[in-house]
């Protein structure tokens, strides 16, 4: 029996689980399908809320530490794997920011480079944007990361440490309970037990949490994206315009997102959609016009009401635990939410307050 369950293998997962081995700690990792193939693989890899000044400030606390903490993970992930995650810090270059005093406030605030720059900087750096703008908000400090290859690293790495056991292809169905607590998981290759249980299950874990009688206010929000086969420097940076983005790779492939659809579980894509996220790229990097859309997909969100995850103990059961409900910014904030958690399991002194992420007040509400 391990010391340690997760339940989830996206990026939440997969981070407790290689922060709990390093701490010395048995871990079982169960996953419904191939760990990294939802939501963390789905989305774009910006390491920071598209527009950070417009989050409350719990969101804005775990952003800022995970901020942070991902250059050296990527560093050690790349040593450790031989898998490169391609953390690229570029910065981010804002066009058409309306909100330009806020955002100017929020920097000065919590003491993020931000300032505005003028047309001849704006097209010094990306000479292919979008012609007419007269100025620009330039963040030099943000990166991206090539998400696809972090869950790839990550799941390389978990596979070769000596205490982990994954188990993919593996559906939990279920929770033996017993004197309040979990006795053992029910899943499609049978009970599987451990001192703690922790729910990482993204879009999945209100399903999951509704086996022990808990309602979480989480749903599967659609996001679609598009790639462009681009020659490499055609976009050299992550460029933000109306909401949409586009997203360049060491490669040259660029990235343009995304949609926010509510239709439950389903992820299929569509012709209206595709069309508009290559309308909003084209926008943005009118050259991208020339380029062959490569791919399309879509991913699913754990969204919840605020975007403020969820993060600790479940009221009743004194060793079921969850991460979860980071609707937009699963990746951003997972370096700290992950941290969080486990600092909160070993009984360490956290790395932030706890108190805005735990359950308890939380789970009258809807979305």
């Amino acid at each position: 029996m391990s010391d340690f369950l997760v339940v989830g293998g996206g990026v939440i997962g997969m981070m407790t689980t290689l922060q709990l081995a390093d701490a010395g700690h048995s871990v079982t990792l169960l996953e419904r399908g191939r760990c990294g193939r939802e939501a963390s693989w789905a989305g774009g890899g910006i390491v920071s809320p598209l527009y950070p000044w417009r989050y409350t400030a719990p969101i804005s606390r775990l952003s800022g530490w995970s901020e942070g903490y991902y250059p050296e993970l990527a560093l050690r992930l790349y040593e450790e794997t031989g898998v490169d995650p391609e953390y690229r810090q570029k910065g981010l270059l804002y066009l058409r920011v309306e909100d330009e005093a806020r955002a100017m406030a929020w920097a000065r605030e919590v003491g993020k480079p931000l300032e505005r720059v003028s047309a001849d900087f704006l097209y010094a750096k990306e000479p292919e944007v979008a012609p007419g703008c007269q100025e620009a908000l330039w963040m030099p400090t943000l990166g991206s990361i090539r998400n696809p290859r972090l869950t790839r690293a990550l799941h390389a790495r978990l596979s070769a440490m000596q205490g982990v056991t994954l188990r993919e292809e593996c559906e939990v169905r279920g929770f033996r309970q017993a004197g309040g607590r979990v006795t053992a998981v029910e899943t499609s290759q049978g009970p599987v037990a451990a001192d703690q249980v922790l729910v990482c299950g993204g879009a999945w874990a209100a399903a999951l949490l509704e086996e022990v009688g808990i309602t979480l206010p989480v749903r599967p929000v659609k996001g679609q994206m598009i790639l462009f086969k681009a020659p490499p420097g055609l976009v050299n940076r992550v460029v933000l315009m109306d909401g949409r983005y586009v997203i360049p790779r060491a490669d040259g492939r660029v990235l343009a997102g995304s949609t926010l659809e509510d239709a439950g579980f389903d992820k299929t894509v569509s012709g209206e959609a595709r069309e508009s996220l290559w309308a909003s790229a084209t926008r943005i990097v009118p050259a991208l016009a020339d380029c062959l859309v490569e791919h399309h997909w879509a991913g699913l969100r754990p969204g919840s009401p605020d975007g403020v995850p969820f993060i600790g103990a479940v009221p009743g059961l004194e060793n079921l635990h969850v991460n979860a409900g980071h609707y937009r910014n699963g990746l951003v904030l997972a370096p700290a939410a992950t941290r969080l958690m486990v600092d909160e399991l070993l009984g360490r002194a956290p790395i932030l307050d706890p108190a805005p992420y735990a359950l308890e007040g939380r789970l009258a509400g809807g979305l």
